[in-house]
């Protein structure tokens, strides 16, 4: 199951780059992304009162405002830098590469902040991982012409956003049904990208076909899949284990582009996807193997460790060899 979720994930969450591909032609940033969240927050606040009402019971307006604070983080703070890369030129692989540096941010804080720390083994495949993203996306990067240097700082800021959510949510005592934070995350955004999109004057969407085959391709692949499977597999897996998953998201994006837009994929494409899935081997290793580490689960096994914001909602102060979680 953990491995169907996987793939799973890796092919939503890289539709994502697509799928502001597909968008960026027809409307601004701010456009596409208020109409992505606004339906979607309407259907799933009138589920939320028809059908989820006891998911929401116990929850305090601390527990609220905290999933308000993750959403706007790692759905508003992380989405907007990302399609606003994209708009200024910086290609879809380069702007997954960027994000594919996640894991290395994420593994060097988790042990000052979460007391959970990664061992050499998996900081080679973390290495590893990024060298696989950097052959891949490196050429592209490097043939950029009329890009502004700085716009290449817009998406690691945005990867900063969801590395600052994922230890957020990871540092919770309470554990939100997955329901509930999607409800209150997409209306978080729903309210933040309405707000930009009026204040710009960009909140009437075009009559493009386009367009709208580009916000159904985000809601149903990239929110309920990407997303929502980020945070399933976040909860089950932990921190290291879905960010090295990361690692795949800037070759899978190049296979897409190559089949869907015509972009080249050519042999280095090729060698750095291979180094990629090496480095999700090497890290994730074998079930129970030492070195890899177990997957941990919520048992407080010392051998996996407790996941963060599982079943206890609590951090263990101790050291944890299957590492971190996103």
């Amino acid at each position: 199951m953990n491995v169907l979720l996987s793939v799973a994930f890796v092919i939503c969450w890289s539709s994502g780059f697509i799928g502001a591909k597909l968008g960026a032609g027809s409307a601004d940033a701010v456009t596409i992304l208020m109409w992505r969240f606004l339906p979607l927050a309407l259907v799933l606040g009138a589920f939320a009162v028809v059908r989820a009402r006891a998911a929401w019971r116990g929850l305090t307006a601390r527990d609220l405002l905290r999933q308000c604070v993750i959403g706007a983080l790692s759905q508003s703070g992380y989405l907007l830098t990302v399609y606003y890369a994209i708009q200024l030129g910086v290609s879809s692989g380069t702007t997954a590469l960027i994000d594919g540096t996640q894991p290395l941010v994420a593994g060097a804080l988790a042990g000052p902040l979460l007391r959970q720390y990664v061992s050499g083994r998996q900081w080679l495949g973390l290495c590893l991982g990024v060298a696989g993203v950097l052959v891949v996306t490196s050429a592209d990067a490097a043939a950029a012409r009329g890009v502004p240097l700085w716009a290449y700082a817009v998406p690691f800021l945005g990867m900063l956003s969801l590395v600052a959510a994922t230890f957020l949510e990871s540092r919770a005592r309470r554990t939100v049904a997955p329901s509930v934070a999607m409800t209150i995350h997409c209306g978080t955004s729903a309210v933040v990208f309405t707000v930009l999109a009026a204040a710009s004057g960009a909140a009437v969407p075009p009559a493009e076909a386009s367009f709208w085959m580009a916000v159904g391709w985000l809601v149903l692949l990239a929110t309920f899949g990407g997303y929502g499977l980020y945070w399933l597999v976040l909860r089950r897996s932990g921190v290291l284990r879905v960010n090295t998953l990361m690692f795949l998201m800037a070759p899978v994006t190049a296979v897409w582009g190559a089949v869907m837009f015509g972009e080249p994929f050519g042999p280095q494409t090729a060698a750095g996807l291979a180094v990629a899935l090496m480095a999700v081997a090497v890290v994730r290793g074998r079930a129970g193997d030492p070195a890899g580490g177990a997957t941990g689960g919520a048992t407080g096994d010392p051998a996996g460790g407790a996941a963060v914001g599982g079943n206890s909602g609590d951090v263990p102060a101790r050291r944890v060899d299957n590492g971190t979680r996103v």
